[in-house]
């Protein structure tokens, strides 16, 4: 399976594929649930292997583990998952 940082690096590297309208969901402990976030509300670091930046609907920046990120879709489309 490939991880989603080869899949963020070929969605930013890929010209083609990388066009259209991507999400990110991630899971939230707190709420206990899939959070779902437009991916140019992503932040990633390629010096950080552990962690990726989400900015949430007030602007604040909280820090996301890549294993809690779940699911991406492509236009709507799930395009990768990881068990929840």
């Amino acid at each position: 399976m490939q991880t989603i940082q080869e899949l963020l690096d070929r969605i930013r590297w890929d010209k083609e594929f990388g066009t259209g309208d991507f999400t990110i969901g991630y899971y939230d402990r707190v709420l206990d649930r899939i959070i779902s976030v437009p991916l140019r509300e992503v932040q990633v670091d390629s010096t950080d292997h552990f962690f990726l930046q989400v900015v949430d609907d007030e602007g604040e920046v909280h820090s996301v583990p890549y294993h809690r990120v779940k699911e991406v879709h492509k236009n709507g489309k799930l395009i990768w998952h990881r068990e929840h």
